[in-house]
């Protein structure tokens, strides 16, 4: 079962079989540390708030105070319409309408379907319907947890080659090769990281990348992205209300700063889409391998 909110078109909760998959959080709650969120026209930071459009700068709000940023975008505290709807699927839409710092006309839509193996899909699309092309990046915030068990106590694998190396305000400043510190491509006990990492040269499978959250009896819970998503970004917080720890795995199509960088960023024509598809799957104690 997942649960959608209008807010920021955001997941709150996905479960199967009673066993909760995502971390969640209550009705008359905000969503803490944008748990579910959906990210557009950028994910993750700008410096500054700044960019430069034919070299005339452009001025975001700072949204993220304490490093002096603009971050995820412009709808995460925006209500989202709902489009679409039926016993497995819904739909939600909202505009970016022109303004300072983003002077275009782009619509956001998210799609959520139950698939027949009863894995979450979900399908991010951004259409410009402006008449300039419009720079973007889009992305989702899912923490991702295993029912009950600590989530300190469970191991994520992630297979990519390439970190992205920040510094003290999340700004991508180089890339590397990934070192202990963020290498989890043979896996790594969560309760030994305390990481807020970036990752990009991704495996793929039959179109997929796909990043696993595993407990010791054999269950797993995974979220894929396809090859439109370049990126991930990887954040263990401690901060995540009752919970000693929580992961949160973000598919996105470029990195941090990419406004700035040109790193993953693409430039949407006027009148034309782009999308981009992530899920959540999960696999029980003993089941087959995926």
């Amino acid at each position: 079962m997942a649960v959608v909110t209008e807010l920021a078109a955001g997941l709150r909760s996905f479960s199967r079989g009673g066993v909760l998959l995502t971390e969640t959080y209550g009705d008359d709650e905000i969503s803490p540390g944008g748990a579910g969120i959906t990210l557009a026209p950028w994910a993750n930071r700008v410096e500054d708030g700044q960019w430069f459009l034919d070299g005339r700068k452009q001025q975001l709000d700072i949204t993220e105070v304490s490093r002096n940023n603009a971050s995820h975008g412009l709808l995460r505290n925006t209500g989202y319409a709902l489009v679409g709807e039926s016993q497995h699927a819904v739909a939600l839409e909202a505009t970016v309408f022109p303004q300072h710092g983003y002077p275009f006309l782009v619509r956001h839509r998210v799609e959520y379907r139950l698939s027949d193996d009863l894995g979450l899909h979900v399908r991010q699309t951004l259409s410009n319907d402006g008449t300039a092309a419009a720079p973007f990046v889009l992305g989702a915030h899912p923490y991702l947890r295993l029912g009950d068990a600590p989530v300190e106590e469970l191991q994520l694998t992630v297979a990519a080659e390439t970190r992205l190396v920040t510094d003290e305000r999340l700004i991508p400043r180089s890339s590397a090769p990934v070192d202990s510190d963020a290498d989890f491509r043979s896996g790594r006990l969560i309760a030994e990281l305390a990481v807020d990492v970036a990752l990009t040269d991704l495996h793929y499978d039959a179109g997929k990348a796909r990043h696993i959250l595993a407990a010791s009896d054999g269950s797993q819970v995974s979220l894929w992205q396809d090859e439109a998503c370049r990126y991930v970004h990887i954040y263990v917080s401690t901060v995540y209300p009752g919970r000693t720890r929580a992961v949160a795995v973000e598919p996105m199509t470029g990195p941090a700063n990419a406004f700035n960088s040109g790193d993953g960023l693409r430039w949407l024509p006027s009148g034309e889409s782009f999308s981009m598809e992530w899920g959540i799957d999960y696999r029980p104690g003993g089941a087959p391998q995926q």
